[in-house]
């Protein structure tokens, strides 16, 4: 499982012309998943991602985490963060995983998200054509892939 996080002042799905979701300040996180991915990878992830120290404290620090800064979090499935690009021009999505494996990991990954920022996370919608606007706060981007944990 892949995940880019990007620290917002604001972001929103919008899919067929109509807000979906929308955030104030806090972390929207694309998810790219593959058919690997477990249980194991989510809770990792979630738990990585709502403990990390990316929000300024009172010095102007890269100190305080989403939960700390009583921050919100949106998010929005990705498959092409599983994106082969080893070969020609045209990426490949082969290790993407399919709705039927990725539909139920992507929402167990929300689901998680939620109880580790101990309130509920917004999201976009599986496989739909969304529009996400955001403004990056710093830039401040990291990238996760849980296969490389260590």
């Amino acid at each position: 499982m892949r995940t880019v996080t990007q620290r917002v002042q604001h972001a929103s799905v919008t899919i067929e012309g109509k807000i979906k979701s929308e955030i104030g300040k806090g972390l929207l996180v694309l998810v790219g998943i593959e058919d690997r991915d477990t249980q194991e990878d989510i809770e990792w992830l979630c738990k990585k991602i709502v403990n990390l120290r990316i929000f300024d404290d009172e010095n102007g620090i890269m100190n305080r985490s989403v939960i700390d800064t009583k921050g919100e979090i949106l998010v929005v499935s990705q498959f092409t963060l599983q994106a082969s690009t080893k070969k020609g021009n045209r990426p490949s999505y082969i290790k993407a995983s399919k709705a039927d494996f990725a539909i139920p990991m992507y929402e167990a990954f929300c689901s998680e998200m939620s109880i580790q920022l101990q309130k509920r996370v917004k999201t976009g919608e599986f496989g739909a054509d969304m529009k996400v606007e955001l403004l990056n706060d710093g830039p401040v981007t990291i990238w996760i892939d849980s296969q490389n944990k260590e």
